[in-house]
């Protein structure tokens, strides 16, 4: 059996034309509770580093293409597939999590927590996995 490749930052940057922030809005609100609330604050978190002036311009078009391919809706694996079509949406997010992470700070996190907020209501931080 073959092994499954992960996606890396180059990867990820030929999706960043597909990314805007009212798309991204748009999908979060349509898919946001098939999605999860974890998967909602990961995109929330790159949305967040993208848009602060302190994060390195190299980061950027890895959080652009990792947006942009979440927007999607005819990716790998179609959204529209119940249960299996946000995965690889997931893997391109936590790919450019892992990339950015050194730009990730406190003070992002705190406003993508309050934005999920908004739409989710309360949670438990370990609902977000590590990156809480």
């Amino acid at each position: 059996m073959g092994s499954k490749k992960s996606m890396t930052a180059a990867d990820l940057e030929r999706y960043d034309k597909n990314y805007s922030e009212k798309s991204l809005f748009k999908k979060i609100g349509k898919f946001a509770r098939r999605a999860g609330r974890k998967t909602v604050y990961y995109a929330l978190v790159l949305y967040f580093t993208l848009v602060d002036p302190k994060t390195p311009a190299k980061y950027k078009a890895t959080i652009a293409g990792a947006l942009g391919y979440f927007i999607l809706p005819f990716d790998f694996l179609p959204d529209l597939i119940p249960g299996a079509g946000t995965v690889d949406d997931w893997g391109a997010l936590v790919a450019a999590v892992a990339y950015v992470a050194t730009a990730i700070t406190p003070d992002i996190k705190s406003k993508a927590k309050n934005k999920l907020g908004e739409w989710f209501g309360s949670w438990d931080d370990a609902d977000l996995g590590d990156l809480a």
